[in-house]
């Protein structure tokens, strides 16, 4: 079986997804898709755009990268293989990512997508990521600094 084919056991439901979801693979209709912004991150300037994605179970925010925006259209129904949910902000996002690829599909399957049950709606906590600030002389920490 290529990486690009799925079968259908292999399918999750939106409703499934949890912000430590890896390895996503689902098929989803299109409900909208934002305009797309320039962004700073690495290696550069990038475009960014969020779509509305979903099915009969619930929808979620796609996040869409540089030439993937101009690829992904309203109502249409795509396959995504690989991919993962990431928390922004403290919201749920599906990404397609660097290992994960996506495929317009030509029949839809999918005739009613479930708005009520947004997953990037709800509110998840996030661990904050806490790395020590390290001095840049060489001196001692500033969290360390000695009161006399």
């Amino acid at each position: 079986m290529s990486n690009e084919e799925t079968s259908e056991s292999e399918l999750v439901k939106i409703e499934e997804l949890t912000p430590n979801s890896r390895g996503v693979n689902v098929v989803v209709k299109v409900v909208s898709k934002g305009e797309a912004r320039d962004v700073m991150g690495r290696g550069g300037q990038h475009r960014v755009a969020d779509a509305l994605v979903g099915d009969e179970t619930g929808c979620i925010y796609l996040t869409l990268w540089d030439e993937n925006i101009d690829q992904i259209n309203e109502e249409e129904t795509i396959n995504i293989t690989n991919g993962y949910v990431n928390l922004f902000r403290g919201n749920m996002r599906l990404n397609i990512g660097r290992y994960g690829s996506f495929k317009v599909l030509e029949e839809s399957t999918i005739e009613e997508v479930n708005t009520e049950n947004n997953l990037s709606q709800k509110r998840y906590e996030q661990r904050r990521r806490f790395r020590p600030r390290q001095s840049r002389y060489g001196g001692r920490r500033s969290y360390q600094r000695r009161r006399y």
